[in-house]
């Protein structure tokens, strides 16, 4: 059993970018388009139960009885978009503590890694961009722009393991939500949940075998809530092959 493959959600996993970009980005749209809403922190973490911009802006006009057609939803979002591209050029989202080093690890290991993300194609590239500069340790993304059905749905991890071509046994994904997490463990994907900055109640009987408070680095002590034990202070490569490890033995 060794690791071949890593697959990244990006929002709350690589980056914490809800609050920081995304919730923002919805607020200036509205407002741009003069439209009487103002998405506030507990009701923005609310409607992240709604998986994919398109489909929150959606499900809220139904909720606050708005009869918003296709094509406004759709304006709505392409402006948010241009106001998340914004955000993020000037610097105001960071990776999480620990991340960096261990895709830079995997990376020097020869471990393929890949996003599956419910983010478009050109909030991924920008965000990347900006935060990994030349450094591109990504095979491919898939992106919501590449699938049809969104996390919760297993299908953007079930297209990813086909394009990779990779044993599922061999790979490990990181995820940090509900819908993301019912996404990959609905694909049988071994998978790691490490929560964002977002409080989440997990929800219904998910079977994780691997929860982290962090990933951790030299000097941010990462905590396994379960799995196995760390041998150092944070997640490295040792740690995800003894992951797959008990994986495998749990599950046979």
């Amino acid at each position: 059993m060794y690791l071949e493959g890593v697959y990244w959600d990006l929002d709350g996993t690589i980056a914490n970018t809800e609050l920081e970009a995304h919730l923002p980005a919805f607020n200036k749209a509205f407002k741009e388009l003069g439209i009487n809403w103002n998405w506030d922190t507990n009701r923005y973490i609310k409607l992240l139960k709604i998986n994919g911009g398109k489909n929150r802006i959606a499900y809220y006009a139904k909720l606050n009885n708005d009869d918003f057609s296709e094509n406004l939803i759709l304006k709505i979002h392409q402006t948010k978009q241009l106001h998340y591209l914004e955000i993020i050029k000037k610097n105001c989202v960071s990776l999480k503590t620990g991340v960096f080093r261990l895709i830079n690890e995997l990376h020097k290991k020869k471990v393929r890694q890949f996003i599956v993300t419910s983010s478009s194609r050109i909030q991924v590239n920008l965000l990347l961009k900006y935060l990994f500069n030349d450094f591109n340790p990504f095979e491919f993304i898939i992106a919501s722009d590449d699938v049809e059905l969104k996390k919760p749905n297993p299908l953007p991890y079930l297209k990813a393991i086909q394009l990779s071509g990779i044993n599922k046994n061999n790979s490990i994904v990181f995820e940090d939500s509900n819908p993301g997490l019912k996404s990959s463990l609905a694909a049988n994907l071994p998978t790691i949940f490490v929560p964002s900055n977002i409080p989440i109640v997990l929800e219904g009987n998910m079977k994780l075998n691997c929860i982290l408070d962090s990933l951790g680095d030299e000097n941010n002590v990462a905590n396994v809530i379960k799995g196995p034990k760390l041998k150092k202070s944070y997640v490295d490569y040792n740690f995800l092959s003894d992951f797959l490890v008990s994986f495998s033995n749990a599950e046979n």
